[in-house]
């Protein structure tokens, strides 16, 4: 399976793809549930952490917290949530 660094950077650089097709969605350790971002939140990938923006607001995601990538609304991408 891919990881979900390589799908964000195909995302971005693949000439086929729109990034205005993708949600990705973390866990929140906060709130216990995922949180839905569009792909145009993304501001900075590292090697462990990618940055978002929303509302003017930004925050570093662990990409270990990437649940799920969906494509016009078809899922695409998923990684096993602690109560699937």
């Amino acid at each position: 399976m891919i990881t979900i660094k390589e799908l964000i950077n195909k995302i971005k650089w693949d000439k086929r793809e729109n990034p205005e097709d993708y949600i990705l969605a973390y866990w929140d350790n906060m709130t216990r549930k995922l949180v839905e971002f569009p792909y145009k939140a993304i501001k900075e990938t590292s090697k462990n952490f990618i940055t978002i923006e929303i509302d003017g607001e930004e925050k570093e995601i662990p990409l270990h917290r990437m649940k799920l990538v969906k494509k016009k609304g078809e899922t695409v991408w998923k990684r096993r949530i602690l109560n699937d």
